[in-house]
């Protein structure tokens, strides 16, 4: 029976799947991490803090094209329509039934090779560097981690260092891709939540997936006071920015104004 949409209606509703598939588990995406005329330093740390993130996402190549710099990743969030018991799966929306699909292979990547080895982005390229660590600090600058002992939480429900554990992404989608939009729209939330379109070219969302250079304890940075070859800070300049009051923090965040009693 076909169903009539109102013309008013500028967000695709239910993927239109054919049958179940690797899209249920994951979908591969194009995403854009800047403008060229930003220059190399910057991308750089822009791309270093977007490859961070790699729990929940695979990250390829990067490219540039008509003045802007794009990286190719899939996503690894499952569909809300996807209901799976044991080996066997339904799409609750087409009512498809079968062997439980797989996702796109999600490949171990690593940030933090071991020692003062690192694996960031360079001149626009996927790299690996000895960033050695500061031999000494200025004592009269030493400060403790404010966020070390928050209890800030991703809407998961994941504690600490909230900051580390999601993030926006841009995803290149035009309108006309409506079974793209679609599909990304119909993740499981909060794994991916807040789509929201950009413009003509673009959706925006919130990704949880953990940064790859958190320390063993989960909250520190393992790139915090080391420094590129040519000098630069190796920690991507966003993350020593201080988030600004009453703007996207998360519960239990130590910026967020306190309550008057």
């Amino acid at each position: 029976m076909a169903v009539s949409v109102p013309l008013t209606t500028a967000r695709p509703r239910v993927p239109p799947c054919r049958a179940l598939g690797s899209q249920c588990r994951s979908i591969p995406v194009t995403l854009r991490i800047g403008p060229l005329e930003e220059g190399t330093a910057s991308l750089d740390h822009e791309a270093t803090w977007l490859f961070g993130h790699t729990q929940h996402i695979t990250f390829s190549e990067i490219w540039e094209d008509e003045g802007e710099l794009y990286a190719e990743a899939t996503l690894h969030v499952s569909c809300r329509y996807l209901r799976r018991e044991g080996a066997v799966a339904q799409c609750t929306a087409h009512g498809f039934l079968g062997p439980a699909p797989r996702g796109a292979s999600q490949p171990q990547q690593l940030r933090r090779l071991g020692g003062d080895r690192f694996q960031v982005v360079e001149n626009r390229r996927i790299v690996r560097r000895s960033l050695p660590a500061p031999s000494r600090r200025l004592p009269v600058l030493q400060a403790e981690n404010p966020c070390a002992l928050a209890p800030c939480r991703t809407a998961d429900n994941s504690r600490g260092a909230a900051c580390c554990r999601d993030l926006q992404i841009e995803i290149m989608c035009t309108r006309r891709e409506q079974r793209l939009e679609a599909l990304v729209r119909s993740r499981r939330s909060p794994y991916l939540c807040k789509v929201e379109r950009a413009g003509d070219f673009s959706i925006e969302a919130e990704v949880i997936s953990a940064c790859g250079y958190l320390d063993d304890d989960g909250i520190g940075c393992s790139l915090h006071g080391r420094n590129r070859a040519d000098g630069r800070p190796a920690k991507p300049d966003l993350c020593s920015d201080w988030p600004p009051k009453n703007k996207g923090l998360h519960p239990g965040c130590v910026f967020a104004p306190r309550r008057r009693r």
